[in-house]
């Protein structure tokens, strides 16, 4: 069977601590679940954290970098894709998540969540800001959802993922 993809998005470089701490803890419990991380790869801000909380519960940790050689990829990111695209791995990520939890926002961040939305798959945003829910709820109520904890936001996957409400695995 399958693993669950569950795509870790947020900051690099400018996460907060909150979002990396969110970040961790998310990591830890997707691994607890029997679901894999999906992130951006790379060591810095939330891809990191995801990847080191998700890899201390011993759950697997996937990576899409942005650039064609493994370098700058986090350590406890198991499986390193080197894609060679850019920015455009954004859209690998969403693509091929089963669902995202969003810990934190950039314009990078953004355009994850955005994709992943316009490919119908459920997006928890965490501890997210008014202004950032309603934007993107507006662009998809169904699929778009906000939770004030990483535990919240576990449970709400949970029940989207095996009520049949949400993409299976692929």
């Amino acid at each position: 069977m399958r693993r669950i993809l569950i795509g870790v998005l947020g900051p690099g470089e400018g996460a907060s601590q909150r979002d990396m701490d969110d970040a961790t803890l998310i990591g830890e419990l997707v691994a607890k679940a029997g679901w894999a991380v999906l992130t951006g790869g790379r060591v810095a801000g939330v891809m990191g954290a995801a990847a080191k909380g998700a890899r201390a519960a011993g759950g697997l940790t996937i990576g899409v970098l942005p650039t064609a050689d493994i370098f700058g990829a986090s350590p406890a990111v198991d499986v390193v894709l080197a894609s060679g695209l850019g920015e455009a791995r954004n859209a690998v990520i969403a693509q091929s998540a089963n669902a995202c939890v969003v810990c934190g926002m950039n314009a990078g961040t953004a355009s994850e969540v955005a994709l992943a939305v316009r490919a119908k798959k459920p997006v928890v945003l965490l501890r997210s800001d008014e202004i950032t829910s309603k934007f993107f709820r507006a662009l998809d109520p169904e699929s778009v959802r906000v939770a004030m904890s990483a535990g919240e936001a576990i449970e709400m996957l949970r029940g989207l993922l095996t009520a049949g409400s949400g993409p299976q695995p692929h």
